[in-house]
């Protein structure tokens, strides 16, 4: 089961399927999200999803059981 993930502020909407990395996600649909150390310990990569959590995308997969996913990209101005 495939899942629609709308990447925000610029309104990218993308397929993918659970279990997917978001970052890799991300990159596939043309989206840079920033990275650090690529093990979710800095927070570099940190997204949030429509439902307010904030994830770090390179340690996150796409949820099972959604047919819809939202992903709010905001930057740390300190990166």
């Amino acid at each position: 089961m495939s899942v629609q993930i709308l990447f925000l502020p610029d309104e990218v909407t993308v397929t993918a399927e659970p279990g997917e990395a978001l970052l890799a996600v991300a990159a596939r649909a043309g989206i840079t999200i920033p990275t650090g150390c690529l093990m979710g310990s800095c927070h570099a990569c940190e997204v949030e999803l429509d439902d307010g959590t904030s994830v770090c995308s390179c340690i996150t997969s796409v949820p099972l059981g959604r047919d819809r996913l939202t992903i709010n990209l905001y930057s740390d101005p300190n990166w």
